[in-house]
């Protein structure tokens, strides 16, 4: 009862809700986009689990990020990888909801989603564990809290996608400038390219084009075939 009594406890939950509500965006659209072709029923099953699986990869960032995000190349590393990602999705982008589709299709949206939600949550993971400030009562509500969030907001982009599919390009597009940003956010290529200057930025529109670029030569391709 007394850590809820205390200001600095309800200070930095505050915090964390703000912070998972802002930077939590990102990982919605990753999970509504890989789960997108499945059957409905299917598509809250990838949800379920691939969020579950997630937060768990996140349980174990926090307790390591500072030191993952000191590694040389790691980041750039996960920022091709990003980038891949978003091509592979956005060239899936045509696919119709099949209800009967295998497991398989289930477990790649899993796979798709763990992989891209372990790069993209080192952000969400240094910002909470910045806010929790060493407060490990404080630090599982803030993780618990991601949970509601990233599953609203992944089944709401989903019908969003359904009556609007150019948000498929920009959800594409989004993780095409995450993983630019990501790219050079490496530990070896900062110092060359600073955070929020110009060319951080326009690392990551480079990498929103790409992505947007490769998906629709693939999508075309694809039809031509």
């Amino acid at each position: 009862m007394e850590l809820l009594s205390s200001p600095q406890f309800w200070l930095g939950l505050g915090q964390i809700i703000w912070i998972n509500i802002i930077l939590s965006g990102d990982n919605a659209v990753v999970i509504a986009l890989a789960a997108r072709g499945l059957g409905p029923r299917q598509q809250k099953q990838a949800i379920f689990w691939g969020t579950a699986a997630a937060v768990l990869l996140r349980v174990v960032l926090t307790v390591v990020a500072v030191k993952l995000m000191q590694m040389p190349w790691l980041q750039l590393v996960g920022g091709l990888l990003l980038l891949w990602i978003g091509v592979q999705l956005l060239n899936g982008g045509d696919d119709e909801p099949v209800e009967g589709k295998s497991s398989g299709g289930l477990l790649a949206a899993i796979r798709t989603i763990l992989v891209a939600d372990l790069v993209m949550s080192l952000d969400n993971v240094i910002g909470v564990a910045a806010a929790a400030n060493g407060n490990i009562p404080l630090l599982v509500i803030g993780l618990a809290i991601a949970i509601p969030i990233v599953i609203f907001g992944s089944t709401l982009m989903i019908r969003i996608m359904g009556r609007f599919p150019a948000i498929v390009t920009l959800g594409a597009a989004l993780i095409g400038w995450v993983g630019g940003e990501t790219l050079v956010s490496d530990k070896m290529i900062e110092p060359w390219i600073p955070h929020h200057s110009i060319g951080f930025y326009a690392a990551a529109a480079l990498g929103a084009v790409l992505v947007v670029a490769a998906g629709k030569f693939l999508q075309r391709r694809n039809k031509a075939d």
